[in-house]
């Protein structure tokens, strides 16, 4: 507990103002169509205003920051491919050849790779080096980070926040890049929310049964062996968890920190964002749901956050794929909001709310 007081003490959040949410929707409503006829686009619309602190809600410059990191848990036999595709990747994405960065181009969004921890000690064109360490520990045999690499990696991920903040971008996205991360996703899930790794543990990148097996016992074993039920979230967090991982919290931290939404992504940032949750609840205002992956915790940590997805495309391929997805439909929504007539101009009266009545 003393890490997370530490956190709380250091970071300090200003929930949204509420007035401003008001504003936007109220806005909304004078559009010249049905009452909330936008359903959730008006929700995340006015949620993103009042986090600006503007009825003029701009998103046009935004950013994807894809965490790159190495888990060692993959001496375990939890994965079908060994930790040259992290690097493979992310090398990919310095080209701007990846799927995110194509992805990316067509929705008018920068992407920024980050070698937060890849297990090779070569700089990567293209890749931002925050590297904490060249990848975590095999946490079947030890935690997977000690206490200061996994705050230093949460304070990378804010300091990125911050230079995001002060280079004009107005909406970010989290991804990530690391061959076994859906195994210490589905730990941190089962330990916070006291499940079983049956449960959480899904087949990632396609395990086979034997596989899937085999990962759901290591993460088993690993909660038991470490008391994890009854451990704090950075316990959980340092001893099961990722750099990356602990990179995208801090992003989430730091998105509240200095106003800006942040778009989450599928299980890896879901996960990220219960940890952030729980270090400082007020970062839940903060976080933008995008798509509801098919990995099995995802609908355990979506319901925990209270947040409900947009897009149902059972997408599985990470990067922040499915986090830029969002992007092109709220640009839509965000063109009826600016651009629209309203009531007043078509001289038409104004639809009624009776559901209030």
């Amino acid at each position: 507990m003393e890490a997370i007081q530490f956190l709380r003490e250091k970071y300090k959040i200003t929930p949204p103002d509420q007035s401003m949410y008001d504003a936007v929707k109220a806005n909304w409503d004078g559009v010249a169509k049905p009452l909330d006829g936008l359903g959730w686009f008006e929700h995340v619309t006015s949620q993103i205003g009042a986090i600006e602190d503007n009825t003029n809600v701009g998103i046009s410059k935004r950013a994807v920051i894809v965490m790159c990191a190495d888990n060692g848990i993959v001496k375990e036999g939890i994965s079908q491919s060994g930790q040259e595709v992290t690097l493979a990747v992310a090398q990919s994405m310095g080209r701007h050849e990846s799927s995110v960065c194509r992805m990316a181009s067509a929705s008018h969004t920068d992407v920024i790779p980050v070698d937060i921890g890849i297990a090779a000690s070569c700089k990567i064109d293209g890749v931002l080096d925050e590297k904490i360490a060249c990848g975590t520990r095999n946490f079947a045999k030890e935690p997977a980070m000690t206490e200061k690499e996994t705050l230093d990696a949460i304070d990378t991920g804010v300091r990125l926040v911050k230079q995001c903040k002060e280079n004009g971008y107005q909406i970010l996205a989290t991804g990530e890049m690391g061959i076994g991360n859906t195994t210490t996703s589905s730990a941190v899930t089962a330990a916070l929310l006291h499940r079983l790794a049956s449960e959480t543990a899904g087949r990632g990148a396609g395990l086979n049964d034997k596989g899937l097996s085999r990962k759901k016992q290591v993460i088993q074993e690993a909660i038991d062996r470490y008391d994890l039920y009854k451990a704090d979230a950075f316990t959980v967090l340092q001893t099961v968890g990722g750099f990356d991982i602990a990179g995208m919290c801090g992003l989430m931290l730091g998105g509240a920190i200095y106003r800006i939404p942040v778009v989450l992504d599928g299980l890896i940032s879901l996960v990220a964002a219960l940890l952030a949750q729980k270090l400082c609840p007020q970062v839940t205002d903060f976080l933008l749901p995008s798509h509801m992956g098919k990995e099995p915790a995802c609908g355990m940590a979506m319901e925990t956050l209270g947040l409900e997805a947009s897009i149902y495309g059972n997408l599985a391929l990470g990067e922040g794929t499915g986090a830029v997805m969002l992007f092109p439909l709220l640009d839509m929504a965000e063109a009826v909001y600016r651009e629209n007539s309203t009531f007043e101009n078509i001289h038409v009266d104004a639809y009624q709310n009776f559901e209030e009545e």
